[in-house]
Protein backbone atom coordinates (compact mmCIF):
# COMPACT_ATOMS: atom_id res chain seq x y z
CA UNK A 1 0.00 0.00 0.00
CA UNK A 2 3.00 2.18 0.74
CA UNK A 3 5.18 1.61 -2.83
CA UNK A 4 2.08 3.15 -4.54
CA UNK A 5 1.68 6.72 -2.44
CA UNK A 6 3.18 8.59 -4.99
CA UNK A 7 0.41 8.16 -8.10
CA UNK A 8 -2.04 10.38 -8.39
CA UNK A 9 -5.70 9.49 -7.06
CA UNK A 10 -9.22 10.34 -7.07
CA UNK A 11 -12.19 9.27 -5.66
CA UNK A 12 -15.89 10.57 -4.90
CA UNK A 13 -15.41 12.00 -1.11
CA UNK A 14 -19.51 12.48 -0.59
CA UNK A 15 -21.49 9.80 0.64
CA UNK A 16 -23.51 7.36 -2.16
CA UNK A 17 -26.66 7.99 -2.99
CA UNK A 18 -28.58 11.33 -4.40
CA UNK A 19 -27.66 14.60 -2.70
CA UNK A 20 -28.14 18.86 -3.35
CA UNK A 21 -23.76 18.50 -3.93
CA UNK A 22 -21.61 16.21 -4.98
CA UNK A 23 -17.76 16.55 -4.74
CA UNK A 24 -14.92 14.64 -6.31
CA UNK A 25 -11.15 14.97 -4.94
CA UNK A 26 -8.06 14.66 -6.49
CA UNK A 27 -4.77 14.75 -5.09
CA UNK A 28 -0.86 14.12 -6.58
CA UNK A 29 2.32 16.07 -7.36
CA UNK A 30 1.73 19.03 -9.79
CA UNK A 31 -1.70 18.65 -11.10
CA UNK A 32 -1.50 21.95 -12.67
CA UNK A 33 -1.14 20.02 -16.27
CA UNK A 34 -3.75 17.86 -15.39
CA UNK A 35 -6.34 20.90 -14.50
CA UNK A 36 -5.79 22.87 -17.61
CA UNK A 37 -6.39 19.81 -19.70
CA UNK A 38 -9.54 18.97 -17.88
CA UNK A 39 -11.19 22.47 -17.00
CA UNK A 40 -9.38 24.28 -20.58
CA UNK A 41 -8.12 27.22 -17.68
CA UNK A 42 -5.60 27.71 -14.77
CA UNK A 43 -7.21 27.77 -11.36
CA UNK A 44 -5.95 30.18 -8.51
CA UNK A 45 -4.63 28.89 -5.40
CA UNK A 46 -7.37 28.20 -2.48
CA UNK A 47 -10.52 30.38 -4.71
CA UNK A 48 -13.65 28.56 -5.61
CA UNK A 49 -14.31 29.11 -9.24
CA UNK A 50 -17.35 28.58 -10.93
CA UNK A 51 -17.47 26.87 -14.66
CA UNK A 52 -18.36 24.48 -16.80
CA UNK A 53 -16.82 20.94 -16.54
CA UNK A 54 -16.50 19.88 -20.37
CA UNK A 55 -16.23 16.42 -21.40
CA UNK A 56 -14.28 15.16 -24.58
CA UNK A 57 -16.08 17.02 -26.97
CA UNK A 58 -15.88 20.31 -24.95
CA UNK A 59 -19.90 20.10 -23.58
CA UNK A 60 -20.80 20.69 -20.37
CA UNK A 61 -21.31 17.82 -18.31
CA UNK A 62 -22.11 19.63 -15.28
CA UNK A 63 -21.66 23.32 -14.18
CA UNK A 64 -20.23 23.81 -10.62
CA UNK A 65 -17.39 24.39 -8.58
CA UNK A 66 -13.92 23.73 -8.75
CA UNK A 67 -10.78 24.21 -5.72
CA UNK A 68 -7.34 23.91 -5.99
CA UNK A 69 -5.18 23.65 -3.02
CA UNK A 70 -1.65 23.32 -4.31
CA UNK A 71 0.95 21.74 -2.40
CA UNK A 72 2.28 21.24 0.23
CA UNK A 73 -0.37 24.00 1.79
CA UNK A 74 -3.53 21.01 1.17
CA UNK A 75 -5.19 18.57 3.34
CA UNK A 76 -2.62 15.51 2.00
CA UNK A 77 0.51 17.82 1.46
CA UNK A 78 0.49 17.07 -2.08
CA UNK A 79 -1.48 19.24 -5.25
CA UNK A 80 -5.07 18.56 -3.91
CA UNK A 81 -8.35 19.48 -7.12
CA UNK A 82 -11.88 19.66 -5.68
CA UNK A 83 -14.98 19.40 -7.57
CA UNK A 84 -18.24 20.36 -6.36
CA UNK A 85 -21.04 19.08 -8.72
CA UNK A 86 -24.93 18.42 -8.38
CA UNK A 87 -24.90 15.25 -6.32
CA UNK A 88 -26.79 12.81 -8.45
CA UNK A 89 -24.27 9.11 -8.91
CA UNK A 90 -24.64 9.42 -12.70
CA UNK A 91 -22.92 12.97 -12.63
CA UNK A 92 -20.12 12.00 -10.51
CA UNK A 93 -19.48 8.76 -12.23
CA UNK A 94 -19.50 10.65 -15.38
CA UNK A 95 -17.19 13.19 -14.25
CA UNK A 96 -14.79 10.31 -12.45
CA UNK A 97 -14.82 8.50 -15.77
CA UNK A 98 -13.81 12.26 -17.45
CA UNK A 99 -11.05 12.58 -15.03
CA UNK A 100 -9.60 9.38 -15.84
CA UNK A 101 -9.92 9.92 -19.44
CA UNK A 102 -8.30 12.96 -19.33
CA UNK A 103 -5.65 10.92 -17.50
CA UNK A 104 -4.89 8.37 -20.11
CA UNK A 105 -5.09 11.00 -22.72
CA UNK A 106 -2.02 11.40 -25.43
CA UNK A 107 0.49 13.65 -24.30
CA UNK A 108 -0.73 17.75 -24.66
CA UNK A 109 0.38 19.75 -28.03
CA UNK A 110 2.89 21.86 -25.70
CA UNK A 111 4.50 18.08 -24.97
CA UNK A 112 3.37 18.21 -21.41
CA UNK A 113 2.75 14.13 -20.17
CA UNK A 114 -0.22 14.30 -17.91
CA UNK A 115 -0.23 12.05 -14.65
CA UNK A 116 -2.23 8.63 -14.41
CA UNK A 117 -4.67 8.92 -12.44
CA UNK A 118 -6.11 5.66 -9.89
CA UNK A 119 -9.25 5.20 -8.14
CA UNK A 120 -8.18 6.18 -4.35
CA UNK A 121 -8.09 3.15 -2.01
CA UNK A 122 -10.33 3.80 1.29
CA UNK A 123 -8.34 5.81 3.84
CA UNK A 124 -5.38 6.73 1.06
CA UNK A 125 -6.28 10.61 0.93
CA UNK A 126 -5.54 11.03 4.98
CA UNK A 127 -3.12 8.22 4.94
CA UNK A 128 -0.92 10.98 2.46
CA UNK A 129 -1.79 13.87 5.22
CA UNK A 130 0.31 11.22 7.30
CA UNK A 131 2.83 9.94 5.25
CA UNK A 132 3.63 14.08 4.29
CA UNK A 133 3.44 14.78 8.27
CA UNK A 134 0.24 16.82 7.88
CA UNK A 135 -1.24 14.54 10.72
CA UNK A 136 0.00 11.60 13.39
CA UNK A 137 -1.15 8.57 13.26
CA UNK A 138 -3.55 9.49 16.04
CA UNK A 139 -4.84 12.52 14.45
CA UNK A 140 -5.89 10.14 10.80
CA UNK A 141 -7.39 7.92 12.98
CA UNK A 142 -9.43 10.62 15.07
CA UNK A 143 -10.87 11.55 11.47
CA UNK A 144 -12.40 8.65 10.95
CA UNK A 145 -13.42 8.35 14.34
CA UNK A 146 -15.17 12.09 13.74
CA UNK A 147 -17.19 10.81 11.09
CA UNK A 148 -18.43 7.51 12.74
CA UNK A 149 -19.23 8.73 15.89
CA UNK A 150 -22.34 8.05 17.42
CA UNK A 151 -22.67 10.30 20.26
CA UNK A 152 -22.11 14.15 20.51
CA UNK A 153 -19.57 13.83 23.18
CA UNK A 154 -17.80 10.94 21.23
CA UNK A 155 -17.67 13.38 18.35
CA UNK A 156 -16.31 16.40 20.68
CA UNK A 157 -13.82 13.44 21.74
CA UNK A 158 -12.67 13.21 18.62
CA UNK A 159 -12.21 16.53 17.62
CA UNK A 160 -9.89 17.21 20.48
CA UNK A 161 -8.07 14.34 19.24
CA UNK A 162 -7.92 15.62 15.77
CA UNK A 163 -6.75 18.73 17.37
CA UNK A 164 -3.88 17.04 18.77
CA UNK A 165 -4.54 17.09 22.22
CA UNK A 166 -3.53 12.99 22.53
CA UNK A 167 -0.60 13.82 20.59
CA UNK A 168 0.56 16.36 23.06
CA UNK A 169 0.08 13.82 26.09
CA UNK A 170 2.10 11.27 23.82
CA UNK A 171 4.66 14.11 23.55
CA UNK A 172 4.64 15.05 26.90
CA UNK A 173 5.34 11.20 28.15
CA UNK A 174 7.63 10.68 25.38
CA UNK A 175 9.91 13.69 26.17
CA UNK A 176 10.37 12.61 30.09
CA UNK A 177 11.01 8.99 28.77
CA UNK A 178 13.79 10.39 26.58
CA UNK A 179 15.35 12.57 28.96
CA UNK A 180 15.32 9.42 31.52
CA UNK A 181 17.30 7.24 28.79
CA UNK A 182 19.63 9.47 28.40
CA UNK A 183 20.28 10.22 32.05
CA UNK A 184 20.62 6.08 32.19
CA UNK A 185 22.62 5.47 28.61
CA UNK A 186 24.75 8.45 29.66
CA UNK A 187 26.08 6.50 32.79
CA UNK A 188 26.97 3.58 30.77
CA UNK A 189 29.89 4.93 29.62
CA UNK A 190 31.01 5.88 33.69
CA UNK A 191 30.53 2.86 35.77
CA UNK A 192 32.43 4.09 38.40
CA UNK A 193 29.85 6.91 39.22
CA UNK A 194 26.69 5.60 37.39
CA UNK A 195 24.78 5.05 40.56
CA UNK A 196 25.60 8.02 42.14
CA UNK A 197 25.50 10.06 39.10
CA UNK A 198 21.39 8.47 39.29
CA UNK A 199 20.64 9.75 42.62
CA UNK A 200 21.93 13.18 42.14
CA UNK A 201 19.30 13.47 39.00
CA UNK A 202 16.48 11.80 40.95
CA UNK A 203 16.17 8.98 38.50
CA UNK A 204 13.86 7.26 40.85
CA UNK A 205 11.74 10.11 41.29
CA UNK A 206 11.72 10.64 37.51
CA UNK A 207 10.83 7.39 36.85
CA UNK A 208 7.82 7.58 39.17
CA UNK A 209 6.62 10.83 38.18
CA UNK A 210 6.81 8.99 34.72
CA UNK A 211 4.63 6.37 35.72
CA UNK A 212 2.02 8.59 37.75
CA UNK A 213 1.85 10.92 34.18
CA UNK A 214 1.34 7.45 32.34
CA UNK A 215 -1.87 6.38 35.08
CA UNK A 216 -3.04 9.89 33.95
CA UNK A 217 -2.92 9.76 30.26
CA UNK A 218 -4.50 6.10 30.31
CA UNK A 219 -7.43 7.41 32.34
CA UNK A 220 -8.71 9.80 29.69
CA UNK A 221 -7.96 7.24 26.81
CA UNK A 222 -9.48 5.00 28.67
CA UNK A 223 -12.69 7.29 28.95
CA UNK A 224 -12.14 8.24 25.36
CA UNK A 225 -12.10 4.54 24.28
CA UNK A 226 -15.72 4.05 26.14
CA UNK A 227 -17.12 6.99 23.80
CA UNK A 228 -15.83 5.74 20.98
CA UNK A 229 -16.64 2.00 21.69
CA UNK A 230 -19.40 1.47 23.67
CA UNK A 231 -20.12 -1.28 26.30
CA UNK A 232 -21.64 -4.38 25.66
CA UNK A 233 -24.51 -4.51 28.29
CA UNK A 234 -26.37 -8.29 28.35
CA UNK A 235 -29.90 -8.70 30.36
CA UNK A 236 -29.85 -11.85 32.10
CA UNK A 237 -32.23 -14.35 34.32
CA UNK A 238 -35.15 -16.73 34.58
CA UNK A 239 -38.13 -16.11 32.17
CA UNK A 240 -40.79 -13.87 32.78
CA UNK A 241 -38.78 -11.27 35.42
CA UNK A 242 -39.31 -8.58 33.01
CA UNK A 243 -35.82 -8.77 30.63
CA UNK A 244 -37.53 -7.57 27.68
CA UNK A 245 -39.89 -4.71 29.38
CA UNK A 246 -36.26 -3.76 30.70
CA UNK A 247 -35.00 -3.21 27.25
CA UNK A 248 -38.27 -1.58 26.23
CA UNK A 249 -37.99 0.80 29.47
CA UNK A 250 -33.99 1.79 28.82
CA UNK A 251 -34.68 2.19 25.25
CA UNK A 252 -37.90 4.37 25.27
CA UNK A 253 -39.47 2.22 22.28
CA UNK A 254 -41.31 -1.18 22.16
CA UNK A 255 -38.65 -3.00 20.90
CA UNK A 256 -39.41 -6.76 22.38
CA UNK A 257 -42.56 -8.33 22.26
CA UNK A 258 -43.89 -8.37 26.39
CA UNK A 259 -46.68 -11.67 27.24
CA UNK A 260 -46.74 -13.04 30.18
CA UNK A 261 -46.66 -16.21 28.86
CA UNK A 262 -42.64 -17.52 29.94
CA UNK A 263 -40.10 -17.74 27.58
CA UNK A 264 -41.28 -15.52 25.10
CA UNK A 265 -38.04 -14.09 23.45
CA UNK A 266 -36.63 -16.64 21.91
CA UNK A 267 -33.82 -14.68 19.82
CA UNK A 268 -31.66 -11.64 21.03
CA UNK A 269 -32.76 -8.40 20.39
CA UNK A 270 -30.27 -5.58 20.92
CA UNK A 271 -30.30 -1.44 20.87
CA UNK A 272 -27.79 1.43 21.47
CA UNK A 273 -28.85 3.76 24.15
CA UNK A 274 -26.79 7.04 25.29
CA UNK A 275 -25.94 7.64 28.86
CA UNK A 276 -24.41 11.08 29.67
CA UNK A 277 -22.72 10.51 25.86
CA UNK A 278 -21.51 6.95 26.75
CA UNK A 279 -23.16 4.23 23.70
CA UNK A 280 -24.62 1.19 25.71
CA UNK A 281 -25.04 -1.27 23.24
CA UNK A 282 -28.51 -3.17 25.56
CA UNK A 283 -28.93 -6.78 24.63
CA UNK A 284 -32.36 -8.76 25.64
CA UNK A 285 -31.78 -12.03 26.12
CA UNK A 286 -33.79 -15.40 26.42
CA UNK A 287 -34.70 -16.39 29.94
CA UNK A 288 -32.58 -19.07 30.90
CA UNK A 289 -34.02 -22.40 32.08
CA UNK A 290 -34.29 -25.88 31.24
CA UNK A 291 -36.56 -26.47 28.79
CA UNK A 292 -37.74 -29.22 26.46
CA UNK A 293 -38.34 -26.81 23.13
CA UNK A 294 -36.14 -27.00 20.40
CA UNK A 295 -36.46 -23.49 19.65
CA UNK A 296 -36.08 -22.07 22.47
CA UNK A 297 -32.84 -23.84 23.62
CA UNK A 298 -31.44 -22.42 20.40
CA UNK A 299 -32.37 -19.07 22.26
CA UNK A 300 -30.94 -20.10 25.32
CA UNK A 301 -27.74 -21.08 23.66
CA UNK A 302 -27.57 -17.60 22.31
CA UNK A 303 -27.92 -15.98 25.25
CA UNK A 304 -24.84 -17.71 27.24
CA UNK A 305 -22.52 -16.72 24.27
CA UNK A 306 -23.96 -13.53 25.06
CA UNK A 307 -23.45 -13.48 28.73
CA UNK A 308 -19.94 -14.64 27.31
CA UNK A 309 -18.80 -11.53 25.04
CA UNK A 310 -20.19 -9.39 27.82
CA UNK A 311 -18.57 -6.27 28.92
CA UNK A 312 -21.70 -6.04 31.99
CA UNK A 313 -24.19 -8.15 32.81
CA UNK A 314 -27.50 -7.00 34.30
CA UNK A 315 -28.87 -9.90 35.94
CA UNK A 316 -32.30 -9.46 36.89
CA UNK A 317 -34.48 -10.77 39.73
CA UNK A 318 -38.20 -11.11 39.92
CA UNK A 319 -38.94 -9.37 43.50
CA UNK A 320 -42.60 -11.15 43.28
CA UNK A 321 -41.10 -14.50 43.64
CA UNK A 322 -38.36 -13.83 46.15
CA UNK A 323 -39.27 -16.34 48.56
CA UNK A 324 -39.91 -19.36 46.61
CA UNK A 325 -38.10 -21.85 47.20
CA UNK A 326 -37.77 -23.15 43.41
CA UNK A 327 -36.96 -19.88 41.85
CA UNK A 328 -34.40 -18.96 44.49
CA UNK A 329 -32.78 -21.95 43.48
CA UNK A 330 -32.81 -21.40 40.13
CA UNK A 331 -31.48 -17.75 40.68
CA UNK A 332 -28.42 -19.49 42.24
CA UNK A 333 -27.66 -22.46 39.83
CA UNK A 334 -27.68 -19.72 37.05
CA UNK A 335 -25.62 -16.98 39.27
CA UNK A 336 -23.22 -19.88 39.39
CA UNK A 337 -22.98 -20.82 35.79
CA UNK A 338 -22.78 -16.83 34.95
CA UNK A 339 -19.55 -16.40 37.74
CA UNK A 340 -18.26 -19.52 35.71
CA UNK A 341 -18.25 -18.31 32.67
CA UNK A 342 -17.41 -14.58 33.10
CA UNK A 343 -13.89 -13.23 34.12
CA UNK A 344 -13.73 -11.21 37.27
CA UNK A 345 -13.15 -8.16 35.65
CA UNK A 346 -17.07 -8.45 33.88
CA UNK A 347 -19.02 -6.89 36.29
CA UNK A 348 -22.57 -8.63 37.05
CA UNK A 349 -25.44 -5.96 38.69
CA UNK A 350 -28.26 -7.86 40.40
CA UNK A 351 -31.71 -6.41 39.81
CA UNK A 352 -34.74 -6.84 41.27
CA UNK A 353 -37.71 -6.05 38.90
CA UNK A 354 -41.51 -5.65 39.63
CA UNK A 355 -41.15 -3.57 43.25
CA UNK A 356 -44.79 -1.86 41.50
CA UNK A 357 -46.47 -5.62 42.15
CA UNK A 358 -44.42 -6.74 45.43
CA UNK A 359 -45.11 -6.21 49.10
CA UNK A 360 -41.96 -8.12 50.24
CA UNK A 361 -39.98 -5.44 50.35
CA UNK A 362 -36.78 -3.79 49.06
CA UNK A 363 -34.01 -6.26 48.96
CA UNK A 364 -30.75 -4.76 50.50
CA UNK A 365 -28.70 -6.05 47.63
CA UNK A 366 -28.62 -4.93 44.43
CA UNK A 367 -30.60 -2.33 42.83
CA UNK A 368 -34.54 -2.68 42.82
CA UNK A 369 -36.61 -0.93 39.91
CA UNK A 370 -39.82 -1.36 38.19
CA UNK A 371 -39.32 -1.27 34.40
CA UNK A 372 -43.14 -1.18 33.90
CA UNK A 373 -43.83 2.65 36.11
CA UNK A 374 -39.52 3.71 35.27
CA UNK A 375 -39.15 3.67 39.10
CA UNK A 376 -35.40 2.96 39.72
CA UNK A 377 -34.43 3.49 36.59
CA UNK A 378 -32.07 6.55 36.70
CA UNK A 379 -30.36 4.39 39.80
CA UNK A 380 -29.76 1.67 36.87
CA UNK A 381 -28.58 4.18 34.30
CA UNK A 382 -25.48 5.65 36.90
CA UNK A 383 -24.95 1.93 38.11
CA UNK A 384 -24.22 1.10 34.81
CA UNK A 385 -22.12 4.55 34.24
CA UNK A 386 -19.64 3.03 37.16
CA UNK A 387 -19.36 -0.24 35.95
CA UNK A 388 -18.02 0.92 32.90
CA UNK A 389 -15.50 3.10 34.63
CA UNK A 390 -17.01 6.49 33.39
CA UNK A 391 -16.65 9.50 35.32
CA UNK A 392 -18.42 12.86 33.65
CA UNK A 393 -16.50 15.26 35.55
CA UNK A 394 -13.05 14.01 33.39
CA UNK A 395 -12.20 16.92 31.30
CA UNK A 396 -10.47 17.28 28.20
CA UNK A 397 -11.29 13.61 27.32
CA UNK A 398 -9.77 12.88 23.84
CA UNK A 399 -11.16 9.35 21.81
CA UNK A 400 -8.97 6.96 21.82
CA UNK A 401 -8.70 2.91 20.58
CA UNK A 402 -8.34 -0.46 21.84
CA UNK A 403 -4.48 -0.49 20.23
CA UNK A 404 -3.81 3.16 22.20
CA UNK A 405 -4.54 1.65 25.33
CA UNK A 406 -2.66 -1.62 24.73
CA UNK A 407 0.44 0.55 23.77
CA UNK A 408 -0.19 2.28 26.84
CA UNK A 409 -0.31 -1.10 29.40
CA UNK A 410 2.67 -1.76 27.32
CA UNK A 411 4.45 1.56 28.16
CA UNK A 412 3.39 1.06 31.70
CA UNK A 413 4.40 -2.64 32.24
CA UNK A 414 8.37 -1.44 30.42
CA UNK A 415 8.32 1.46 33.77
CA UNK A 416 7.18 -1.26 35.79
CA UNK A 417 10.39 -3.45 34.79
CA UNK A 418 12.32 -0.52 34.82
CA UNK A 419 11.42 0.65 37.95
CA UNK A 420 12.62 -2.83 39.52
CA UNK A 421 16.07 -2.85 37.68
CA UNK A 422 16.86 0.45 38.56
CA UNK A 423 16.45 -0.89 42.59
CA UNK A 424 18.75 -3.83 41.81
CA UNK A 425 21.92 -1.30 41.63
CA UNK A 426 24.41 -1.07 38.82
CA UNK A 427 24.78 -4.39 37.11
CA UNK A 428 21.13 -4.21 36.00
CA UNK A 429 21.49 -0.61 34.10
CA UNK A 430 21.78 -2.17 30.64
CA UNK A 431 18.22 -3.86 31.69
CA UNK A 432 17.41 -0.91 32.71
CA UNK A 433 18.48 1.32 29.30
CA UNK A 434 16.73 -1.53 27.15
CA UNK A 435 13.20 -1.53 29.18
CA UNK A 436 12.77 2.46 28.80
CA UNK A 437 13.86 1.78 25.02
CA UNK A 438 10.70 -0.48 24.73
CA UNK A 439 8.99 1.75 26.21
CA UNK A 440 9.52 4.55 24.07
CA UNK A 441 8.53 2.31 20.83
CA UNK A 442 5.13 1.51 22.53
CA UNK A 443 4.43 5.24 22.68
CA UNK A 444 5.88 6.21 19.34
CA UNK A 445 3.53 3.68 17.44
CA UNK A 446 0.20 5.34 18.99
CA UNK A 447 1.71 8.47 16.33
CA UNK A 448 3.16 6.65 14.17
CA UNK A 449 6.98 7.75 14.25
CA UNK A 450 7.31 4.43 14.53
CA UNK A 451 5.15 1.36 12.95
CA UNK A 452 4.96 -1.55 10.81
CA UNK A 453 3.50 -1.05 7.24
CA UNK A 454 1.08 -3.91 7.26
CA UNK A 455 -0.27 -1.85 10.99
CA UNK A 456 -0.82 1.34 8.38
CA UNK A 457 -2.60 -0.72 6.30
CA UNK A 458 -4.71 -1.88 8.64
CA UNK A 459 -5.74 1.23 10.22
CA UNK A 460 -6.61 3.17 6.85
CA UNK A 461 -8.14 0.71 5.19
CA UNK A 462 -11.10 0.87 7.65
CA UNK A 463 -11.44 4.45 6.28
CA UNK A 464 -14.73 4.90 3.76
CA UNK A 465 -13.41 5.89 0.39
CA UNK A 466 -12.74 9.44 -0.38
CA UNK A 467 -11.48 10.32 3.12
Amino acid sequence: MLARHADPIVAIATASGRGAVGIIRLSGRDLRAFIRSLLGRDLRAREATYLPIPDAQGQPLDHGLALFFPGPHSFTGEDVLELQAHGGPVVLQLLMARCMQVATAAPTPDGVVLPGLRIAEAGEFTQRAFLNNKLDLAQAEAIADLIDASTEAAARSASQSLSGAFSKEVAVLRDALIHLRMLVEATLDFPEEEIDFLEKADAVGQLQRLQLTLQQVLQKASQGALLREGMTVVIAGQPNAGKSSLLNALAGAELAIVTPIAGTTRDKVQETIQIEGVPLHIVDTAGLRNSEDAVEQIGIARAWEAIERADAVLFLHDLTRRDAPEYIAADAEIAGAIGQKLPASVPVIHVWNKVDASDKGTPSEGLALSAKTGAGLDALRQSLLRAAGWQPAQAGTFIARQRHLQALRQVGEHLETAAQWLSSGAASLDLLAEELRLGQNALNSITGEFGADDLLGVIFSKFCIGK
